[in-house]
């Protein structure tokens, strides 16, 4: 069973979010550990914290590591690759779990990740969400800077929401990319950021560019999507590689997205002359 103390765990794959919620909870006086996944999270990032690495499939030795450490709540964060099922290093807890997982699996992303929170639910430990585990992190409501989005701006986050809402639906992705009514990208297995960057080799005709932005990155959660993970994240790089696709702006939903390292994200957006906007649950309704 999880220990009683609320040292708070922290089941890290790689990118900036593992460590952002580590140090939130710190800041605020709370313990933490960080079990870092193997071929994840790098040594580099979690080794200013307590931690221990183990490999996906090794579900007991998880659980093990999260006991000693007197974590009684958990939270998962960061990216993981698919899982490739062939390849995995089991342990006996693992390999036990193994088909659950894998009949999970075929459900889609987020029926998988329900699937493995219910297995460590099943340990004893509170699972929590990103938005409970560091609230400090979730977009607020309105502009984030100086710059505004215009009408037409307004015109494709509307759109851009009802595209991400119907690709949610059916567990595609969380972004798009869409400029006058045009979709320029959505988002699949890539992410964000290689969305972006594809974006950034379309011919300016149908995007802008750095002296006549036009476009805007929208991403909002799936409709009903397990939101104690894989919330919408953006940041300062989410910014600049905006800014590289000649886009005016970037829309999320307030609440219910987080922000890596909000300052920084807003200078990067203030330099580049892109607005930052998180927007009410009911201001673009379905």
């Amino acid at each position: 069973m999880a220990g009683s103390e609320k040292v708070l765990g922290i089941v890290a794959g790689g990118g900036e979010l593992p460590i952002a919620i580590a140090r939130t909870a710190q800041a605020k006086g709370r313990k933490v550990f960080l079990l870092a996944l193997k071929g994840a999270a790098e040594e580099k990032d979690v080794q200013p914290f307590p931690h221990a690495f183990v490999s996906l499939g090794e579900l007991g030795k998880a659980v093990e590591l999260l006991n000693q450490a007197k974590c009684s709540e958990i939270t998962f964060a960061g990216a993981v690759a698919r899982l490739n099922f062939r390849q995995l290093k089991m342990d006996a807890r693992g390999a036990l779990a193994l088909p659950k997982v894998i009949a999970a699996a075929r459900g889609g992303d987020d029926a998988l990740l329900r699937a493995i929170l219910s297995l460590f639910e099943k340990e004893g430990f509170r699972v929590i969400g990103s938005a409970e585990a560091a609230r400090e992190l979730l977009a607020p409501e309105g502009l984030l800077g100086t710059c505004r989005a215009t009408e037409d701006d307004r015109a494709d986050i509307a759109a851009g929401v009802q595209i991400v809402r119907a690709l949610g639906a059916l567990d595609i992705g969380q972004a798009v990319a869409i400029c006058e009514g045009l979709v320029l990208a959505v988002e699949a297995a890539e992410g964000t950021d290689a969305m972006l960057a594809r974006v950034a080799t379309l011919p300016e005709v149908l995007r802008g560019s750095e002296k006549q932005r036009r476009g805007v990155l929208v991403k909002v959660p799936k409709p009903d999507q397990e939101r104690r993970v894989d919330l919408p994240v953006i940041g300062e790089c989410t910014v600049q590689l905006v800014a590289a696709a000649g886009l005016s702006g970037i829309a999320v939903q307030a609440g219910a997205s987080l922000i890596m390292d909000r300052p920084a994200m807003v200078a990067a957006a203030e330099a580049a002359g892109l607005f930052v906007l998180g927007f009410g649950a009911g201001e673009f309704p379905e």
